[in-house]
């Protein structure tokens, strides 16, 4: 297929939105950081946004059956040496070592890790043909697949990138046509963690300290109970006020300018968005996601191969997690974590990530012409 083809068949709809989303990103970015110290972050956005765009095409362009093939093993192993290499040699920065550092870019393997394990999972699942998956023959290599980058980046410590590939592996698996006793039974077990939590919470905290690290005890008990320590609670209790302060078209920004919201320029920028925009600017954001994972929803309906379709839907729940945690945790219905808000935090890695997550649902969309054969 020649390119001139390929490029006349590209979803210019994803590109708007990717262009509008890049756009309120950056405006956000520009609110917060003029007149500080963090001045022209929003320019480093526009350029990593048009620099990025390369790659983004290139995967585009590339046809993603041979990422799906037996290729698909290599780029997760290359994956996995990245996180390792991390574990003992990455740059710590704020008590976490997430980073290797290139020049004067700072690239977060973790975020390249979703990518590599959607592929690889999307080749798994297309073995089966849409067969009912086996339990010990399907899912458990795939449960074990998500497992191996999931410690790893738990153990950097990075909670909320490593509970995206626990969002991301259901949401494959139950695209993949799993049964649903087995999705019962895994939604148990998550329930059954979950409440076992609680309980140890309510009745047997020194436990639970033993088992959770005590930053993430802290976050769970800000969540259960707010008021236990304000200070815990400071970060989510001034992201709901500055959200509320900006009502239905915006305020001055007081909360985000004035540094009563940690990191708002990279996972906290959706409060910028609520304050300094209000409740129009926050649902013209909503629009925005909703359209994009609308559209990809119609490329997974359209690709006539199925490993197209479990590639997409890999990506469409990886955003769809994100977004949902990011926001809900600045609303106070979910812990607080760190993790992204796609397109629109401030973060090389992650719009990198983001941006060849685009290219390889593009890529799905020009070549769903010719089915499958991996």
């Amino acid at each position: 297929m020649l390119v001139s083809n390929k490029i006349s068949k590209l979803d210019v709809f994803i590109l708007i939105l990717l262009v509008c989303l890049v756009a309120v990103g950056t405006l956000s970015v520009y609110e917060v950081t003029t007149g500080t110290k963090l001045d022209g972050l929003h320019t480093s956005n526009m350029v990593l946004f048009g620099a990025f765009c390369i790659p983004m095409l290139l995967v585009a362009l590339f046809d993603y059956r041979i990422l799906i093939g037996k290729l698909s093993y290599v780029l997760y192993g290359i994956g996995i040496l990245m996180l390792v290499f991390v574990y003992f040699k990455g740059e710590n920065i704020n008590g976490a070592a997430r980073w290797i550092s290139v020049g004067s870019f700072q690239f977060q393997p973790s975020e390249l890790a979703k990518i590599v394990t959607i592929l690889l999972v999307a080749h798994l699942l297309n073995k089966r043909a849409g067969e009912k998956l086996r339990l010990l023959k399907d899912i458990l290599p795939i449960c074990v697949v998500f497992m191996i980058p999931f410690i790893f980046i738990l153990k950097q410590p990075d909670l909320g990138t490593a509970l995206v590939f626990v969002g991301v592996l259901l949401g494959m698996i139950w695209m993949g046509n799993i049964r649903a006793h087995y999705m019962l039974i895994g939604v148990g077990t998550v329930a059954l963690i979950i409440g076992t939590v609680l309980w140890l919470y309510y009745s047997d905290n020194e436990l639970l300290f033993k088992i959770v690290k005590p930053h993430q005890l802290s976050r769970i008990e800000t969540f259960l109970d707010p008021a236990s320590d304000p200070d815990k609670s400071w970060h989510v209790k001034n992201a709901m006020n500055a959200i509320g302060v900006g009502g239905l078209v915006g305020a001055a920004g007081f909360y985000t300018k004035q540094g009563y919201i940690p990191y708002a320029y990279s996972d906290s920028i959706y409060v910028v968005i609520g304050e300094k925009f209000g409740f129009l600017g926050s649902s013209v954001l909503l629009m925005l996601f909703f359209l994009m994972i609308y559209r990809m929803i119609v490329i997974v309906l359209d690709s006539k191969g199925l490993a197209g379709s479990y590639l997409v839907v890999g990506i469409v729940s990886m955003f769809v997690f994100q977004i949902f945690v990011n926001i809900g945790m600045h609303l106070g219905l979910l812990p607080l974590t760190g993790i992204s808000l796609p397109f629109i935090s401030y973060g090389g890695s992650s719009l990198l990530t983001s941006m060849i997550a685009i290219g390889l649902v593009l890529s799905v969309k020009i070549h769903r012409e010719v089915e499958s054969a991996y």
